[in-house]
């Protein structure tokens, strides 16, 4: 822990890092960016795991809708992610610690694992259940998984602004621990 804390640090201190952080419009640019392309992807995505689940376009394929969303989906997740990295890049120790943002990690890689198992697994035999009412239990347990899991990264996201659990704060030692605090990271006049 404390070899990525001192990476972050050294991070931190690189000169494009501080001038992003210290821009006057740079980071709320690359902020508002990634805020755009949050809503590209995760509004397809959202048609989509409707669709996966029968609540909407149940007469339209999902072949169809996949072959039409897929490439919009797709370019608002290249675009969301690189503009995530460089918000990370900007503050990268306060954003380490940051609970929301390791909670928001960690539903990242459930929400890739879910897509990655959905397009390498049901989604093959698309053609097979293209029209099926309702569609393979399968498919619909990806949507469900998939609308749940982004509507947590959204919160989660959102909520890492507010600075609650900053390890310059006095806060219980298990989200101290979570947060990857150590006692010497306390501010004692706080």
């Amino acid at each position: 822990m404390m070899f990525l804390h001192s990476a972050m640090e050294r991070l931190a201190n690189t000169e494009w890092s501080i001038a992003l952080h210290e821009s006057q419009y740079a980071y709320s640019i690359v902020e508002s960016v990634h805020v755009w392309a949050l809503c590209l992807f995760v509004g397809f995505a959202v048609l989509l795991d409707l669709r996966l689940v029968g609540l909407i376009f149940r007469g339209v394929p999902v072949s169809h809708m996949t072959g039409r969303i897929l490439p919009w989906t797709k370019v608002g997740f290249v675009v969301m992610v690189i503009s995530g990295v460089v918000l990370f890049y900007a503050i990268p120790l306060r954003t380490y610690h940051n609970v929301f943002f390791r909670v928001k990690a960690v539903l990242l890689i459930l929400a890739g694992l879910n897509a990655f198992v959905f397009h390498n697994g049901i989604h093959r035999r698309v053609s097979d259940w293209d029209l099926n009412l309702p569609p393979p239990r399968a498919a619909k347990l990806a949507g469900v998984c998939s609308l749940i899991l982004w509507a947590a990264i959204v919160f989660s996201g959102r909520l890492i602004a507010y600075n609650w659990f900053d390890c310059g704060k006095v806060q219980p030692a298990l989200v101290s621990a979570f947060a990857g605090c150590t006692p010497d990271m306390i501010d004692p006049y706080q």
